[in-house]
Formats: structure tokens, sequence, C-alpha cells
């Protein structure tokens, strides 16, 4: 079993992260910002990754250090549990529509995290969260997971639609690169040896 799990404890949030790779989606998540629990509910049912994340912070100052550790600690999960990265697909993209928005996701699970970032909000918020902290989400997420990771609304009009297309979207693409492909089982996806 591909599995992982994190404790991440600062002055500012306590998060405590357990991943299943070769799950089917089963989620157990409390980060105290309810739209922001709605997106990793739809990253864990859509990637089929189980994930238990609860998350205690400082949410009397703000949003930021939840979302951000949160994000931190569940790519640092991923990242372990994929180990040496032996015989995964590595690659996939996922095109991502929800009703009238349409979200294009690619992933290399590569070791050299970078996130390309196309995507804008009408609206300051969504719920009670702040829509700026979505692309710092997905930021800080590749970077501990390891992952370039590119993110474009190609269109989209409703907020809410355009976020969870790339939150699905994300998931559609994991749920392909991190799967062990047969015919490579025991070999590092790279030229290199390694990743």
């Amino acid at each position: 079993m591909r599995t992982a799990h994190i404790s991440r404890n600062t002055s500012e949030t306590s998060i405590d992260v357990a991943v299943n790779l070769d799950g089917t989606g089963v989620y157990d998540i409390s980060t105290g910002i309810g739209f922001f629990d709605h997106m990793l509910e739809q990253l864990s049912r859509h990637s089929l990754i189980d994930i238990e994340l609860h998350a205690k912070g400082d949410l009397h100052i703000d949003q930021h250090h939840t979302v951000e550790d949160s994000a931190l600690a569940l790519g640092e999960a991923v990242a372990k549990a994929l180990a040496d990265k032996r015989g995964i697909r590595r690659y996939a993209d996922a095109l991502s529509p929800m009703d009238e928005a349409l979200v294009r996701v690619a992933v290399d699970i590569s070791g050299r995290p970078w996130l390309v970032w196309k995507t804008a909000f009408t609206q300051t918020r969504l719920g009670e969260m702040d829509t700026e902290l979505f692309q710092h989400w997905f930021h800080s997420f590749a970077q501990t997971a390891g992952l370039t990771l590119h993110v474009e609304t190609l269109y989209g009009e409703n907020n809410h639609h355009i976020i969870e297309a790339a939150y699905k979207g994300l998931a559609r693409a994991l749920r392909e690169a991190v799967e062990i492909d047969p015919r490579k089982a025991d070999t590092i996806p790279s030229t290199k040896g390694t990743l």
C-alpha cells in the first residue's frame, strides 16, 4: 500500500494528514473553512486517493495559514506515499467541465515543483473563503508534492464552477499520474533513473 501520514505543527496551525494513493476516494476532512473542505472532498473523491485531513488554525486572524499549511502537509504526504515513484505513469492531464466552465489541468510528477496558473476570479470570496488563496493552495501543494502543475481556465463565468472544475481536474490528472503502469511497474519513469 502506498500510504503516508504527516503531522505539521506550528504556532499558527496544527495539521494531521493521512493519504492512501491506492484508495477509493474516501475522505474525512475538517479545516474549519467549509468551502475549502468541499474542494478537498472533491479532490479525494475524483482522484480515488483516500484523504484524512484535520486542521486547526488561527482562523481568528485569517484563513491564509490554514490553507497554506494544509496544502504543504497534503503535498508532503503525497510525495512520501509515492516514495521513489517507481512504476508510476508520471504524466497526466484532464479537461474538466462544470456547467459553463472548462478548466484544463496538466501534471508531471517530476520532482521539479512549478505552477502555471491561468485562472482568475471576479469575486473576492466564495462562501467564507478568500479566492486569492486558491492559487496559493495549488502552488504550495505543487511545491511539497514535487509536481509541475499547469491550471488554465479555458472559459467560464461562475466562480464556484471554475474553481471546482480546477480541483476536479487536478484530481483526475493525479488519479492517472500516480497509477502504476503495468508495463513499467519496476522502473523509474525517467531516463535519468531518478525523479
